[in-house]
């Protein structure tokens, strides 16, 4: 058992432990372990990013086994450039993520904090499986406790919610099954990518392949127009699932784009680029407007999310380095900003219990440390040079005018969108004087929420001011991408 293995099944195991709790008179004990739980998750990435070797895009910490042996299916793992800060990421806004559930959940707590274990253990082996039936049972595993986590501890709306992120990104995924059985007899009886990206595949199957897998993971990003499920789920779940939702499982559409799409339907990608791109400019565009008329903070933010992941799929299809590099960090930048915005959103919930932005106004007034690390969130989500949300925007925007310079323009003024919509809700719940008389009465972050957000503070302002880390460890991995993609798979 090597360290991604350990990474993946720590988790899962302290949470199957608090499963096996009673009722919550436990519930102090049950928080203490899923913290225990989640920071040692946390550590055991610490020794794979140490032990990471820059300079090659092979994979790394490579773990394999026969698994089921009549179907040649292998328990195999890896990491590369692609992958490894998503699986430092999903243990990082895990720790965070109990902290926030602290004391705001009081029923089901063993089952609450079992539940986000799990999940997180799982989306770990979606980011390390290289075997394509692992990759599939872990990515739609996924969705078991993310539905119990909305359907259970959600809004008045729960259930509704729950079927509709259930059943949308079910039925995306059976089209990738598909695809991925079909691969297997194309490859001999193998579901090893490393075989897959070799095949030479005609046109008509990579256009096939390409859509099946657009399917999946466009709904999982989610693309325009695949994303309606998004803000019911957001304005339903509970605030520790929303934050994973937007900073995690969003990752996992796009992460498929990079492993499945790209690699092994290059021509398939490169044919219909501009149908990629010109969603991608629909989502940072229709979707940032329609985010400047949301009355309901946790909506905003939520469409606000499908706008900065149009800038993630927008500069994969642009194929160039700065386009793809862009969007690995944009992707690990929004898991850091969009998880923050979901947590200030849910300190402001448990004390005033509305999400409407009319309930609010003047808070900085009455709670002064929670307001400025919102506007830095909120700075971070406008784009600002220095905070984390500038870094993968800008490279995109760079990438895409290299490309072509009217999508570049396009995709840049998704900035002065998102400045709109973003300081248009700061001006309304934080700035001027108390205008609501809940506000009055609010009391400033405790120790517990002050080190939460302290935590993604020190995140977002670290990524933002020196990026290096996060670009060096994907810069060969993404060359090496490019290259593969340039070369056609057509049969010779």
């Amino acid at each position: 058992m090597g360290l991604l293995s350990l990474a993946i099944w720590t988790p899962i195991a302290f949470g199957i432990v608090l499963l096996a709790f009673g009722r919550d008179e436990h519930a102090n004990v049950v928080r203490w372990i899923a913290l225990i739980g989640a920071l040692c998750g946390l550590a055991v990435t610490i020794p794979i990013y140490n032990q990471f070797e820059l300079g090659t895009s092979a994979l790394q910490m490579v773990e394999s086994g026969l698994w089921i042996a009549r179907f040649n299916i292998f328990y195999r793992l890896g990491v590369d450039g692609l992958s490894l800060w998503f699986v430092i990421l999903t243990a990082f806004i895990t720790v965070v993520v109990i902290i926030a559930g602290w004391e705001v959940i009081t029923e089901r707590v063993n089952q609450y904090m079992g539940a986000f274990l799990i999940l997180s253990g799982l989306m770990i082996g979606v980011f390390c499986a290289v075997d394509g039936m692992l990759f599939y049972v872990f990515f739609e595993a996924t969705l078991i406790p993310m539905y119990l986590i909305i359907g259970i501890w959600g809004g008045p709306n729960k259930i509704y919610a729950a079927f509709k992120f259930f059943l949308y990104t079910l039925l995306g995924s059976l089209l990738m099954l598909v695809a991925l059985i079909y691969l297997y007899t194309q490859s001999g009886g193998s579901f090893d990518l490393g075989t897959w990206y070799k095949l030479p595949l005609s046109m008509g199957a990579q256009t096939l392949l390409f859509f099946a897998f657009f399917a999946a993971f466009a709904v999982k990003v989610p693309m325009w127009p695949v994303h309606t499920w998004l803000p019911d789920v957001h304005v339903e779940a509970p605030t520790g699932g929303s934050a994973v939702l937007a900073a995690i499982m969003l990752k996992l559409g796009a992460y498929g784009f990079l492993r499945f799409s790209m690699p092994i339907a290059p021509d398939a990608a490169h044919e219909y680029a501009y149908v990629m791109i010109a969603l991608s400019l629909i989502a940072v565009v229709y979707v940032g407007l329609v985010a400047m008329v949301q009355e309901d903070m946790k909506k905003l933010v939520a469409y606000s999310s499908v706008a900065h992941m149009g800038f993630v799929t927008l500069g994969f299809f642009i194929f160039n380095d700065l386009g793809v590099s862009g969007a690995l960090v944009q992707m690990i930048a929004h898991g850091f900003v969009s998880g923050a915005m979901f947590l200030c959103i849910g300190v402001l919930y448990d004390r005033v219990h509305s999400r409407q932005i009319a309930s609010y106004g003047g808070v900085v007034n009455t709670m002064p440390k929670f307001a400025a690390f919102a506007m830095l969130f909120a700075m971070a989500n406008c784009g600002l040079p220095g905070t984390a949300g500038f870094v993968g925007e800008w490279m995109v925007i760079l990438g895409a005018v290299q490309y072509q310079f009217v999508i570049g323009a396009i995709a840049a003024s998704a900035l002065i969108f998102g400045a709109a919509y973003t300081l248009w809700m700061v001006k309304r719940v934080y700035l001027g004087p108390v205008t609501n008389d809940d506000v009055k009465t609010l009391s400033d972050i405790n120790t517990r929420e002050f080190f939460m957000l302290a935590l993604l503070a020190i995140a977002v302002l670290l990524m933002g001011i020196y990026p290096k880390p996060f670009t060096d460890v994907m810069d060969t991995s993404v060359t090496d991408l490019l290259k593969h993609v340039a070369i056609s798979k057509l049969p010779q």
